[in-house]
């Protein structure tokens, strides 16, 4: 990396952890322009196919908190 990114990467490190986090969030937000445009239209796509197989019953319920523990295990 260059020095320039160096001493970007210093100063950052150096913010109040408020100032981070908005930091962080606005270049991650400026990364997802890159990503596919379509992107948001395919989840609102699957959420409604998943809805569908629920109200069908091919899909059962399952408790909030069982699937968000579910998927934290899945990041460790």
């Amino acid at each position: 990396m260059s020095s320039h990114f160096h001493d970007l990467e210093m100063q950052a490190r150096a913010l109040p952890v408020k100032e981070k986090a908005a930091l962080a969030r606005l270049l991650i937000e400026e990364l997802d322009m890159t990503v596919d445009a379509d992107a948001e239209q395919l989840w609102i796509d699957e959420a409604q196919r998943r809805y569908d197989a629920y109200q069908k019953g091919e899909l059962e319920p399952r408790p909030g908190d069982e699937v968000m523990t579910k998927a934290r295990n899945r990041l460790k």
